[in-house]
């Protein structure tokens, strides 16, 4: 990797340049720079969420989380470069499939809200998906591995359950949405 910064304010990138942990120099408007700063968005979201009471095990998951998207982030800025691993991917997997194994099946779409917690996660999780996107136009403009669009892609899922496990913390539930479709259909 480049050089730790020891000094931040460097002047270097008044020009509308940001360097790249390769040494090169790019537009901080390229999708590159784009992606790298949706991860790094999602990573301080993430933080936020960790301000909350969480169980022991979920807040030992997201610190772990933060340090993969900062990977990730590194991965992202140097081309062809890997950091974030396969089992990173599968980590996400297997928590994904136990937090959801204790969640009731959902029979109505949920609205982004309840606790703080869970409307965190909740807002960690568009971030997810936002960050997914930009990853992808990258991806599909300059060769990248598959590992960084996977990573996103089930971190975002396992933030909605995450955010439905917050939800039931001290007894507390998911809120439903109010479809008017779906309230007409009860009352036949």
């Amino acid at each position: 990797m480049g050089k730790r910064l020891t000094q931040i304010a460097t002047r270097t990138g008044d020009d509308g340049t940001t360097g790249l942990g390769d040494n090169t120099r790019v537009s901080k408007d390229h999708l590159r720079v784009h992606a790298m700063g949706e991860v790094d968005e999602l990573n301080s979201q993430v933080g936020l969420l960790l301000c909350e009471p969480l169980p022991a095990a979920a807040r030992e998951l997201l610190v772990e989380i933060q340090h993969q998207l900062f990977n990730l982030g590194g991965e992202l800025s140097i081309p062809g470069f890997e950091l974030l691993k396969a089992d990173a991917v599968l980590a996400l997997d297997e928590a994904l499939a136990a937090y959801n194994d204790d969640l009731p099946r959902l029979q109505e779409f949920i609205l982004p809200a309840g606790s703080r917690a869970a409307a965190q996660a909740h807002v960690c999780r568009t971030v997810a998906r936002r960050a997914e996107r930009a990853v992808v136009a990258l991806g599909a403009r300059e060769p990248l591995r598959d590992a960084p669009r996977h990573y996103l892609n089930r971190l975002s899922d396992l933030l909605f359950v995450l955010a439905r496990v917050f939800n039931r913390m001290n007894g507390g539930d998911d809120v439903y949405w109010k479809s008017e479709r779906l309230q007409r259909a009860g009352e036949d």
